[in-house]
């Protein structure tokens, strides 16, 4: 590790108060069983979470921060949902239900655990050559075509200014006078 990527530890001693108190805390406030250093150091990662987190660093608790698959969310009552007037036994009703959760929740993992590794080992690739493609063939002649087309940019401005400009004015001068009197008869 570089120099740049080390966290400064504060070399001070430090004193441990190991009586026992009532709820864990000394009269600073502090909880007697933690040092300085600690205290410190955690106060420095609570600060520092933000400039740690990044778009590729895999988020554990919350792994689809932008909701981009919610058509997903199916429960038990949204893909089978018997009427009052055709019911089954509470009892096939209820294994029905435990049946369908423990299936989709299992075969989900089962298929995920053979296959999340290569799929996204592709979809990185797939993505990598959208991205290569986007960056250097398309954007550079999206630039090409912008470059050699200004004077077309500059003749069609010129033409809306000239020709359609003063004709929709006039016509919005002509169309000012009129006003609409709503009564109630």
């Amino acid at each position: 590790m570089t120099g740049t990527m080390m966290r400064r530890m504060d070399t001070r001693e430090t004193e441990i108060d190991l009586r026992d108190t009532g709820d864990g805390e000394d009269d600073e406030g502090q909880q007697a069983w933690k040092t300085q250093l600690e205290t410190v150091l955690e106060e420095e990662e609570e600060e520092d979470v933000i400039s740690t987190q990044s778009d590729t660093r895999p988020l554990i608790n919350e792994r689809d921060p932008r909701q981009i698959n919610e058509c997903l969310k199916v429960s038990f009552e949204d893909v089978i949902a018997e009427p009052v007037s055709v019911r089954s036994g509470d009892r096939l009703w209820i294994w029905s239900h435990a049946l369908f959760e423990v299936s989709r929740v299992w075969f989900y993992r089962i298929i995920t655990a053979l296959l999340a590794v290569p799929v996204s080992f592709i979809a990185g690739i797939l993505f990598a050559i959208l991205s290569f493609i986007h960056i250097w063939f398309f954007t550079p002649c999206v630039q090409v075509i912008l470059i050699n087309t200004v004077w077309l940019h500059t003749l069609w401005s010129n033409v809306l200014d000239i020709f359609i400009l003063p004709f929709f004015q006039s016509v919005a001068k002509c169309c000012s006078g009129i006003s609409v009197l709503l009564t109630q008869e």
